[in-house]
């Protein structure tokens, strides 16, 4: 039985048992400040555990993409030397919220097992709770399991809690018996129920829960391994063939050496987690799970180079990945090119680490060797292991070559800074919901949206939030949040900002500021009571303001355009990554590697130009999510999308899923202009523009001050580019000439200040200088040692009361001496060191009054 035959077969039996099909939820969690990624597949539904929100189900099934990276037994680290870790995984689970409890979930999962799977039930083995006799009896009484084949095991390894506190119960696991052959991995537990039947408090008493539920989990990989007989995970048919994808790179084989075959696994692994996770909008970066996403990448490379690959082939591995798993997640084909170009980007970053890193490594082993250290800094490793990815152990390497070890223990505490710093940043990017929008969602305080339609309804106040609370009316003057029965008004999604307008009745005026929707289907109309009264249950007339909604709708459909046009122009690696739609301008983020150039820019908006002055239809559509998948609608990375979407389209040119506003015709929007085009992070664009009333306005300004520059410059306006070349050229002399004066004045000083002195068959060429630069010091000292035998130069400048120091010597003298030996000697004396190579080197110090003692120093060395 394949993998999507298992997965397929798990949800419709459940389905067949009354659960609703949910669709995997995205890698990355909603409103979850606690998590970086989806790691088990009750986190969609945490918040239905917790009470915090209510579904239109009682029971429900799902094969929940999750990803994992610490944790027990999933520390990154570990994974592709164990059988059954990964960092991404699919997790097959059925959830009861207060239905059914604990027999029907034991015997649904002995059906499942023996009668779909067709398990040999003398091939099944449970565990319980040891305090659990409920689960126990149900197993050896109705279920008719041996007791000698029901383990009873302790809090450890059987009892499950969400988190200190809160919801949590015994759990039962079901396992198969591999047979003695397997060894040690004989009994393989494959599925885990969890019966949520306590809540904990801060004390640690357990009080029962007023409505227990369920919670399972079976990894879909581990059953597919038993079902096809694989020895581990990573021969069943969803990951093989990534496996044989690295081989046909590589050249090596699977299984014929321990080292090569864990390297292949991981590569396998770790591709299927970066493309997922960035497909579902995780890049790669510093901080966060872009770190994370980061680190595996890396993690994968640095196993390939143990394969003897070096070139970027990672990217390569994505056609693999999609193939296997697009059935079940068709969202992968349209997110294919992007992920490879992420991927691209990031393989040749690191591949040019030693290239890139190398001046830094060399700049901190010199400041050590200069402070007299005998180590790196802990903040120094950290810098060149997190910014460049520099490994450790080749780290560890390059300084004990120059007798310098590592401090550890110093970057294990940056690392715990970083770690705290990816925790805060999550936490600071994550809205979370205030139990009250959820309280009103729960007793039905929703409101019906009309704004597609109209601008205007006549509604009924359903509820009045102020301060935090539920009140019963408002008064003049007072600010707060009004909920109708029935709104025009758009909350701010999907970049979309809210509406803006009133609330009016004969009694009082409600000029609304902003318009949210904290909770779905809860629409909170934000804003001040400017006269008389309002209260729950009055009659009133919403009005949005109309011209404002206008611009906004423009520029919303404008983002869709510019879409399109930056595929047709760059590629379809190009993704919208993020997006503000305001009513004076819009944003547009997406996914690219390089600046545009004036001619590309140019060119998009040319074509989002030619669109509108078609004035083609803008055709609105609710389809199944699948279905418009399928037809090629492009799905938005940070939307959440349930199972009817609406599709819009403008003609073949766009096809976009989107539940903002929009004009019907593109001729309405008027006229579209790019403002500014610039870099936001790796692999991210931004485009700022405008359209309609707003790009006119725009474009007159630059008119003008296009005109001012011309102006100023005495030239024509379309002569002022090259204008403007001309007196770039003329600084850039002028700073040459600047640098050349220096220079002359250096060696004016020089001239005066450095002394040459003859020590037997040797010269001694010695002085110090004031506020010169190095790089002068080392270009003077080439000069005194060219074409001359039996010289040693000794330089020095002084600048705020510290040194910098050299020592050359001429091609003769290396051997004899060296000046990486003598510029730490010197160094000591200096009150600091230095380093470099056997015929230059570089250092410094913070006692110039010791000046003459080194050169007295030297001078012993010659004699």
């Amino acid at each position: 039985m394949s993998g999507n035959e298992i997965r397929e077969l798990f949800l419709r039996f459940f389905e067949s048992k009354g659960h609703t099909r949910v669709k995997s939820a995205s890698l990355i969690p909603e409103s979850d400040p606690t998590l970086l990624f989806t790691n088990a597949g009750m986190v969609p539904f945490k918040n239905v555990f917790l009470g915090l929100e209510k579904r239109p189900y009682s029971r429900a099934v799902s094969c929940q993409k999750c990803l994992r990276v610490s944790g027990k037994h999933n520390d990154l680290e570990s994974v592709g030397y164990t059988s059954r870790h990964h960092t991404f995984f699919e997790m097959l689970g059925n959830f009861s919220f207060g239905d059914y409890f604990k027999r029907e979930a034991i015997l649904f999962a002995w059906e499942f097992v023996t009668e779909w799977l067709k398990i040999p039930k003398e091939k099944l083995y449970v565990s319980v709770y040891r305090e659990d006799e409920e689960a126990y009896r149900i197993w050896n009484e109705e279920v008719g399991l041996p007791a000698d084949r029901i383990w009873k095991l302790g809090e450890e390894d059987n009892f499950w809690q969400m988190g200190d506190t809160g919801p949590c119960g015994p759990c039962s696991e079901i396992y198969v018996d591999r047979g003695e052959q397997a060894g040690e991995e004989r009994f393989l537990e494959v599925w885990n129920l969890v019966f949520m039947q306590y809540n904990r408090d801060q004390k640690g008493n357990l009080t029962p829960l007023p409505n227990p539920s369920i919670d399972t989990g079976m990894g879909l990989e581990r059953i597919a391994s038993f079902l096809q007989g694989t020895k581990t995970n990573f021969e069943i048919d969803l990951i093989r063939p990534i496996i044989s994808f690295g081989e046909e790179i590589s050249g090596k084989a699977y299984g014929e050496n321990y080292e090569h075959t864990v390297a292949l696994r991981v590569i396998a692994d770790h591709l299927r987690a970066l493309t997922f996770a960035i497909s579902d909008g995780a890049f790669p970066s510093n901080t966060g799970r872009g770190y994370v996403i980061r680190r595996i990448l890396r993690r994968a490379l640095r196993f390939a180079y143990k394969l003897g690959i070096v070139e970027p082939f990672l990217h390569k591995g994505v056609d693999v990945v999609v193939d296997v798993m697009k059935s079940a997640y068709p969202e992968l084909v349209q997110t294919k090119g992007f992920v490879k170009g992420v991927i691209k980007v990031e393989e040749e970053r690191f591949l040019h680490t030693f290239k890139n890193a190398m001046p830094l490594v060399e700049e901190f082993i010199n400041r050590a060797l200069e402070e007299g250290r005998n180590f790196l800094k802990g903040e120094e490793v950290f810098k060149l292991y997190d910014t460049y990815g520099f490994p450790l152990d080749l780290l560890e390497e390059i300084a004990k070559e120059n007798s310098l070890s590592l401090d550890m223990e110093g970057f294990e505490q940056e690392m715990a800074v970083q770690r705290e710093r990816a925790r805060q940043s999550f936490k600071i990017e994550t809205k979370e919901v205030k139990p009250i929008y959820q309280h009103l969602k729960n007793i039905g305080k929703v409101s019906t949206f009309v704004g597609y339609e109209t601008i205007t309804s006549q509604s009924r106040i359903i509820a009045i939030v102020k301060d935090g609370e539920l009140v019963s009316e408002l008064k003049e003057g007072e600010s707060g949040e009004i909920f109708l029965d029935i709104t025009p008004f758009y909350a701010e999604r999907g970049g979309q900002v809210g509406d803006t307008g009133s609330i009016e009745s004969s009694k009082g005026t409600f000029v609304v500021e902003d318009t949210q929707s904290p909770v779905e289907g809860v629409i909170s109309h934000i804003g001040k009571l400017i006269k008389g009264t309002l209260a729950v249950g009055d009659q009133v007339l919403a009005v949005v303001e109309g011209e404002r909604r206008e611009d906004i709708k423009k520029n919303h459909t404008a983002t869709h355009l510019l879409h399109s046009a930056l595929r047709l122009v760059l590629g379809d690696h190009v993704r919208q990554a993020g997006s503000l739609v305001g009513d004076k301008y819009l944003r547009f983020d997406f996914t690219h590697f390089q600046p545009l150039t004036l001619e590309e820019i140019k060119k998009v908006e040319e074509l989002v130009n030619e669109q509108i002055r078609k004035d083609e239809p803008v055709v609105v559509e609710e389809k199944e999510y699948r279905e418009a998948i399928r037809e090629g609608a492009i799905a938005i990375f940070e939307e959440k999308y349930g199972d009817r979407v609406r599709v819009l389209s403008v003609g073949d040119f766009s096809k976009e899923l989107c539940g903002g506003t929009h004009v019907s015709r593109t001729g309405e929007i008027g006229y579209f202009k790019i403002v500014s085009e610039s870099s936001i992070g790796a692999g991210l664009r931004r485009i700022l523009a405008k359209t309609g009333r707003w790009a006119v306005e725009e474009s007159f300004r630059d008119s003008q001050t296009l005109g001012q520059i011309a102006q100023s410059l005495g030239v024509a306006k379309e002569d002022v580019p090259d204008a403007i070349e001309r007196m770039k050229e003329k600084v850039k002399e002028l700073e040459r000439e600047i640098q050349k004066l220096k220079f002359e004045l250096a060696k004016m000083q020089a001239k005066d200040r450095i002394k040459e002195e003859h020590i037997g068959s040797y010269t001694l060429f010695y002085g110090m200088l004031d506020n010169v630069d190095g790089e002068f010091l080392r270009e003077l000292s080439d000069q005194l040692r060219h074409n001359r035998q039996g010289v040693l130069v000794f330089l020095a400048s002084r600048k705020e009361g510290k040194l910098s120091t050299v020592i050359a010597l001429s091609k003769d003298m290396v051997g004899k001496f060296s000046a990486k030996e003598l510029i730490k000697e010197v160094g000591k004396v200096l009150g600091g060191g230095g380093g470099g190579r056997e015929d230059i080197a570089q250092g410094g110090g913070a006692k110039p009054e010791n000046f003459e003692d080194t050169v007295k120093l030297l001078k012993e060395k010659l004699s």
